[in-house]
């Protein structure tokens, strides 16, 4: 189980982290200025095991790989949204966060409920109503398990999702 932050319709991934802070020298300076913008205290009330919801688009803008990074390094257990930019998604995949498609979920919950995703059975639960979400195909399962895409072709590493 994780807290819900919950953020609006393309979300951008200059307001993920500002461009400004990508001249901090590793992600681990960048993270406590994730969502700054929209939500100055985020990092700071984030627990690792937490998610982001969010509605359509997430993670437009610019291809800035440092957004899904900033997200996985505050210990983000994965990212649900209506939809995702496609280079996010890829972006996200690349270095093991997951992101899920759950098009039913934005619109059920508030900012703070308790929430838990089972990315086997392609669900998501929050106050005792089950949401269907995309299932991850094997091979991708496999990608995240092990840490995302450069972890998995160098014989991967540990992962909360083993």
């Amino acid at each position: 189980m994780g807290k819900i932050f919950r953020f609006h319709t393309d979300v951008d991934t200059d307001q993920i982290i500002a461009s400004q802070y990508l001249l901090y020298p590793t992600v681990e300076e960048m993270k406590s200025h994730a969502f700054e913008s929209l939500d100055a205290d985020f990092a700071a009330r984030v627990q690792p095991g937490d998610y982001v919801v969010a509605g359509e688009n997430f993670g437009c803008g610019s291809s800035r790989e440092q957004a899904p990074a900033v997200l996985k390094a505050l210990g983000v257990r994965a990212v649900v949204a209506k939809s995702f930019a496609r280079i996010f998604f890829r972006n996200a995949i690349n270095i093991g966060l997951p992101v899920i498609v759950c098009k039913p979920l934005y619109d059920h919950v508030s900012q703070g409920e308790e929430m838990e995703l089972s990315l086997d059975e392609g669900t998501v639960t929050v106050n005792g109503t089950v949401y269907p979400c995309t299932k991850l195909n094997p091979y991708m399962q496999t990608i995240l398990n092990q840490g995302g895409l450069l972890a998995s072709l160098n014989g991967g590493e540990e992962s909360a999702w083993e």
